[in-house]
């Protein structure tokens, strides 16, 4: 496998879906109403469409990884900032660039982006290219 600095894992779109919120609300036992209730949003003074939790946005870019190497193993750890809030509704595009290539160990910088470009999460991750599934890196 030859990973070199400035190689590209494949961004990957998607939309944040409110009702999703609230299915995470429920399994993560997250109380705070500002991911599923308008009113309490528009009480705050805050945009009305519903705030995804963090866990979901870091899934995003988790999921981006894995799609890039072909195995969860693949991904030895990571490390993020949670800069903005993702919205209901909005586009978001999950990606990493290769930093580093050291001792059998790829660092990259990860990302969650809204369509203008502004960070939702920024980060690194660490990566283990003898994990990766053989060819999949190249799909």
């Amino acid at each position: 496998m030859s990973l070199t600095v400035g190689d590209e894992v494949p961004a990957r779109r998607v939309t944040v879906d409110a009702s999703a919120m609230k299915v995470m609300a429920v399994l993560m036992r997250d109380p705070n109403p500002i991911h599923w209730d308008v009113d309490v949003l528009r009480a705050l003074g805050l945009d009305e469409r519903p705030v995804n939790q963090g866990p979901s946005n870091l899934a995003y870019v988790w999921d981006a990884l894995t799609a890039w190497t072909g195995s969860v193993a693949a991904v030895l750890s990571v490390e993020v900032r949670f800069v903005s809030n993702a919205l209901a509704g909005e586009v978001l595009a999950a990606g990493a660039q290769v930093t580093a290539v050291d001792d059998g160990v790829v660092t990259c910088e990860m990302w969650l982006r809204h369509e203008g470009g502004e960070p939702v999460l920024e980060g690194m991750a660490t990566v283990d290219p003898a994990a990766f599934v053989r060819g999949r890196r190249d799909q």
